[in-house]
C-alpha cells in the first residue's frame, strides 16, 4: 500500500491539492493508495511520554508501518515542513519510517525556500534509514487556482514523483 500523508492542518491547502493529485495518479494507474489527512487524526504534541499511547498515534503508526511507500505532502513554513508533519514523525518514529521509501510534495508561497525540505529528508534518511526519492515537487502559489493545479509542469512532476515512489516501494518490498 502506498500512503499519501497530507500534513497541512489548514482547510485551504495547496499541499493537500498536491496530495489529492498524487492519489488520483496512483489510483488511475491501479496502484494501491490511501490518502491520510492529518486533519482527520488530531494528535497530541510529542512529549516523550504519554502522547505515544494516544489512539490516533497508534492508528497512524500502524498505517505508516504497513505502507510500502509514503508520499508526504507538506506546506513550507519558516524554511521547513509543517510542525504537524514533524510532530507525526516524532510520534510514530522508527516503527513507521524505518526503511521506508519516502517522497515529498511541497507547497510554498514563493521559491525562496526551495531546498528547505532537505533538513527533514536528511533526518528521515539518517535517523530512520528511509530511502528518499530524489525527485521532490516544490510548487509555489502561482501553480494553483482554486482547488486545482494549473501549472502543467507541476502536474507532470506530481505524477512523476507518485509513480517513482510507488515503483521504488514495490521494488524494495520485493527485495
Amino acid at each position: 500500500m502506498n500512503i499519501i500523508l497530507s500534513s497541512s492542518l489548514s482547510a485551504q491547502s495547496n499541499s493537500r491539492i498536491l496530495a489529492c493529485d498524487a492519489a488520483r495518479v496512483l489510483e488511475q494507474d491501479g496502484a494501491p493508495v490511501t490518502l491520510l489527512d492529518l486533519r482527520d487524526y488530531p494528535l497530541p504534541l510529542c512529549d516523550a511520554g504519554p502522547a505515544y499511547d494516544h489512539a490516533n498515534v497508534t492508528a497512524l503508526s500502524d498505517l505508516l508501518h504497513d505502507a510500502t511507500a509514503i508520499i508526504v505532502a507538506s506546506p513550507i513554513y519558516n524554511f521547513d515542513g509543517s510542525a504537524a508533519l514533524k510532530n507525526v514523525i516524532e510520534l510514530t518514529g522508527n516503527r513507521a519510517w524505518e526503511n521506508k521509501v519516502v517522497g515529498f510534495l511541497c507547497a510554498a508561497a514563493d521559491r525562496a525556500s526551495y531546498m528547505s525540505i532537505m533538513s527533514l529528508a536528511n533526518s528521515l534518511m539518517l535517523d530512520f534509514r528511509s530511502l528518499i526519492v530524489p525527485r521532490f515537487v516544490y510548487a509555489t502559489a502561482n501553480a494553483f487556482a482554486g482547488d486545482a493545479i494549473v501549472d502543467p509542469e507541476i502536474s507532470r512532476r506530481v505524477a512523476e514523483l507518485a509513480r517513482a515512489t510507488a515503483k521504488l516501494g514495490a521494488l524494495l518490498k520485493a527485495a
